[in-house]
């Protein structure tokens, strides 16, 4: 289930978004934190399975129709099961009458996720 990001998630987000390779310096990662934290049209929604959080999916809003895929990250224990394309899903179903598009860090995924179902 996709929940909103909080304060309170801060070293659970940061810990899934330094698997991201454009944010594995610490201050870019904190950079890119406190643009969710204050951006309007930044986004960082949480994946939660059972009680724990374990992927990250991060949007940046363009315009009124287009939401940006920024960042995708799942913890690695847990990759391979699908979860980063039902963070996909979620997102576009809870944004249905926008356009979900990657980024140019975010394309391979896609990509992946349109030609299997294992991403």
């Amino acid at each position: 289930m996709l929940i909103r990001f909080k304060k309170s998630f801060e070293k659970i987000a940061m810990g899934l978004l330094s698997f991201m390779p454009a944010e594995k310096d610490l201050k870019q990662l904190q950079q890119t934190i406190k643009q969710y934290e204050t951006a309007e049209d930044w986004q960082l929604f949480l994946w939660k399975q059972d009680e724990d959080i374990i992927g990250a999916i991060g949007v940046i809003f363009n315009g009124e129709n287009t939401v940006e895929v920024q960042h995708i990250s799942v913890n690695p224990s847990h990759r391979g099961q699908g979860i980063g394309k039902q963070m996909v899903n979620a997102l576009k179903e809870m944004y249905k009458h926008k356009t979900v598009i990657p980024n140019h860090e975010t394309e391979a995924f896609f990509e992946k996720c349109l030609d299997t179902d294992n991403c």
